[in-house]
């Protein structure tokens, strides 16, 4: 369905998120918080609301059905625009966070998903 390069910054931002959201599961479990349920992918944020950025669910239709270049362009944009809100949230972390871990984290991720935002624009310019 996608390029080769797309597959492989796809698994990439898999690789790097995929710890990151299981820490913060962790943490929500310690604190006696909810956690994000299956149906929601763990990218709600606190308190249930939309995270700024994500897909809904005609989104993932559209991409569903897209396919060869279409797809890569879909799925970066979308991707790029999800990473932008989670930067945001990483940034309202680091201001106003009590936690030491969480507010590390939260830069990590600023850091993490600002270089992944520069390769997937190098993509659609590509």
């Amino acid at each position: 369905r996608s390029s080769t390069r797309v597959k492989t910054t796809a698994t990439q931002i898999e690789a790097a998120q995929g710890p990151e959201i299981k820490t913060r599961t962790g943490w929500l479990k310690a604190w006696g918080q909810r956690t994000p349920s299956s149906d929601t992918g763990g990218m709600q944020g606190m308190g249930g609301s939309r995270m700024p950025g994500m897909m809904n669910s005609h989104d993932m239709q559209r991409l569903g059905k897209a396919s060869g270049t279409s797809f890569d362009r879909m799925f970066l944009t979308m991707m790029v625009s999800h990473h932008d809100g989670a930067i945001k949230m990483a940034r309202t972390e680091q201001a106003d966070g009590k936690n030491a871990e969480a507010v590390a984290l939260a830069k990590r991720i600023e850091a993490d998903q600002t270089s992944q935002i520069a390769t997937m624009k190098q993509l659609l310019q590509g």
